[in-house]
């Protein structure tokens, strides 16, 4: 039974009231109700499922039915104009419904004629028993109609917004809430680290317990010095509560005050002043898990004992190093954002000082790693050490701290990295253990998932519980990414609303074009990518088109290779994927010797992937590149050995077989016996994995 009787009903009034004002329009369906109602696939359905044990589609077709049912009673109307005024675009089909929803056809409601049907169905039951059944559900009917028609009014006379949904499924949603960046009151502001510090720990503590969804740190940080009301803030993040707090330093003693927010309300349910010498460092890390535990409490969240003593450990004994510590990520944060070296050294230093201060402060050597991550990711992509300073550091976290989250997640970012597939992913479940808030160790199952392992369900499953937990123009990347998923295996119009949902989020109109134009010609839509392509070259002259560069005339081709040539020696990014589409462009224009370059190089990159398990071989891409060039240097056998490779497995996106149709450096094979073999092969996985998806969207009731 739900624990909101009331906004459940209210609920249910707003969807009424949406579908009968779209009653007869046959295009209205899922994706228009969800829109609508301003609410996501998961959020709608899930909630929906919980009130009346329907999905969307089912809660559609009823309500239409129901408003059938009663137009059959009460107008005199044939049964086709009811059908079609109730948005069924078959009278046929709308016979079927109606016969399965009432028990029988509509043409025999005013006649009374299903009661004799029922007698020939039952004949063992009296005329009575018969009657009774008419009149119970005439008066079911007529109840349902009462309720439909009273929700409707309710819906017209007060137009509630549910823009806010506050009761998602415990799967994507649970009990949700958002901790804001603490204010510093104070008048040095170089004491925000302290505040920030603060707040992530409390964060930190949530993020912990099962029953709460915590909307992600990335998620909040717009709202520092934001002026939006909570009412807003809550909307933006689809929370029901706010944590905010703000703090005051004087000396070595702060004082902190924390309140918990209703979003719906306005009000204040919970707040608590603290002071403090910064002396103990015990007691800072006490009032931070208080802190968590009596927001849990006054949300009727459990804490399990495992899950009290995750909130309540203590993870460095000096006060020195946490500040320290606290420094470096602060920089971290900047180097990340603006690649300037120094601020990733003095973050480094920082690091170091504080493991300086406190040898077994477990978190210090993550921060390590993840400076080491984002500052070597690519210079040592081939080398025999790629990411070995990272595993060691997260394996010393963990010797001195098992339960350590970030420690496993930098873990399975190392055995991603290096082909260990099943290793990340039990890393990434083990951060997810301690943490079921991570949400980048969701959005990095949902990658392995889609993209290597070929498991749609699992891996867009993960995605979606990845963006319960983000929100802001950082969700944007997140629904990129899902889009992606979706148009890998199929569904188009679903990628094309995850990528709209994303542009309106960031405004990223490179992102979006590219997107877009790549989604036109996996449909098969050449025609349409191209002009994608073309007009946003009108919009941004630094665009570099290279998707489409081998579909080009080759003065053009060799336009745009020139600029990518210029773009990789400037990003300092390896060309993994684009060098042999420059070096196809460089030979058309006659200029053989440069292209031979870039053809071997995409080789070399290729093969070194393969050789040691990195991204482009897991996913396919080293194979399917390597199988183009040797094409298209005339290297038939080798070239059908890499797409034998390609097809390997349960290997199945949409993007390989739109390549395989139309890629240029394919022409030379394409019409050959065996390479229509490879297509029919690869055609049938990917329908195979396409309609199991379907299968598990349609029971989601998200198709």
């Amino acid at each position: 039974m739900s624990e909101h009787p009331v906004k459940d009903q209210i609920f249910i009034s707003k969807l009424t009231g949406i579908i009968l004002e779209n009653l007869g329009n046959e295009g209205f369906g899922v994706n228009e109700l969800v829109h609508k109602a301003g609410l996501s696939h998961y959020s709608l359905n899930r909630r929906l499922h919980a009130i009346t044990n329907k999905t969307i589609k089912q809660f559609i077709r009823e309500v239409r039915l129901q408003r059938a049912l009663e137009m059959l009673r009460n107008e005199e109307v044939t049964v086709s104009d009811v059908a079609y005024k109730t948005g069924f675009g078959s009278p046929a089909y709308f016979n079927k419904c109606f016969h399965d929803l009432f028990g029988f056809p509509p043409g025999e409601v005013r006649k009374g004629d299903f009661i004799k049907s029922k007698e020939t169905d039952f004949a063992h039951d009296s005329h009575k028993q018969k009657w009774n059944f008419r009149s119970a559900l005439i008066f079911i009917s007529l109840g349902i109609i009462a309720v439909t028609v009273l929700t409707y009014l309710i819906y017209r006379i007060f137009l509630i917004d549910l823009s806010h949904d506050s009761s998602i499924s415990p799967n994507y949603r649970q009990k949700s809430l958002a901790v804001l960046p603490f204010n510093n009151l104070g008048e040095d502001i170089t004491d925000q680290y302290v505040y920030d510090g603060i707040m992530e720990e409390i964060y930190n503590s949530l993020t912990k317990i099962k029953e709460l969804r915590v909307s992600a740190r990335t998620s909040v940080e717009q709202f520092r010095n934001a002026k939006n009301t909570i009412s807003e803030i809550g909307k933006i993040l689809n929370v029901d509560y706010i944590v905010e707090g703000s703090g005051q330093k004087s000396g070595r003693t702060f004082r902190l005050r924390v309140q918990l927010i209703e979003v719906a309300t306005d009000r204040h349910i919970w707040a608590r002043s603290y002071q403090h010498r910064m002396k103990r460092t015990k007691r800072i890390f006490w009032i931070q898990s208080q802190i968590a535990q009596s927001i849990a409490s006054e949300l009727k969240a459990t804490i399990t004992l495992e899950e009290k003593e995750l909130i309540e450990k203590v993870p460095t004994a000096d006060i020195t190093a946490y500040f320290l510590y606290l420094k470096a990520n602060d920089f971290l944060n900047k180097y990340i954002e603006t690649r300037d070296l120094s601020s990733y050294n003095t973050a480094v230093n920082l690091y170091n000082s504080s493991l300086g201060v406190d040898t077994t402060f477990a978190r210090a050597y993550t921060g390590l790693a993840g400076a080491y991550y984002n500052r070597y990711q690519w210079e040592t992509y081939f080398r025999d050490n790629y990411l070995d300073s990272m595993m060691a550091l997260a394996d010393k976290a963990l010797s001195i701290d098992d339960q350590l989250e970030e420690a496993y997640y930098i873990k399975g970012i190392y055995c991603e990295g290096n082909g260990q597939i099943e290793e990340a992913l039990e890393n990434y479940d083990r951060a997810l253990q301690i943490n079921p808030n991570y949400y980048t160790a969701y959005k990095r199952r949902g990658w392995i998932l889609t993209s290597i392992k070929n498991d749609y369900v699992t891996g867009i499953d993960n995605y979606h519980k990845a963006l319960a937990r983000i929100s802001g123009k950082e969700r944007s990347l997140l629904l990129r990414d899902l889009g992606f998923a979706y148009k890998d295996i199929g569904f188009f119009e679903k990628a094309r609303y995850y990528y709209n949902e994303a542009f309106t989020l960031d405004s990223n109109k490179t992102a979006h074009y590219t997107q877009l134009g790549i989604l036109a010609g996996v449909e098969g839509k050449r025609s349409e990518a191209m002009k994608i392509e073309k007009e946003y070259q009108g919009i941004d002259s630094t665009y570099i088109p290279a998707g489409f560069i081998d579909f080009l005339d080759k003065d053009e081709a060799y336009a745009i290779a020139m600029r990518l040539i210029d773009y990789y020696k400037k990003s300092g990014k390896l060309n993994l994927q684009e060098s042999h589409r420059i070096g196809f462009a460089l030979w058309r224009a006659g200029k053989f010797e440069e292209a031979e370059k870039y053809l071997n190089q995409q080789i070399n990159y290729c093969e070194e992937s393969i050789k040691r398990g990195r991204d482009i071989a897991h996913w396919k891409a080293a194979y399917y590149d390597l199988a183009i060039t040797y094409a298209f240097l005339g290297n038939k056998e080798t070239a059908y050995q890499y797409l034998d490779e390609l097809t390997k497995g349960n290997t199945c996106q949409a993007r390989w077989i739109y390549y395989l149709k139309y890629d240029p450096p394919l022409n030379s094979i394409r019409n050959e016996e065996r390479f229509q073999k490879v297509l029919e092969d690869y055609q049938a996985k990917y329908q195979a994995e396409h309609e199991r998806v379907k299968y598990w969207l349609e029971e989601q009731g998200m198709l």
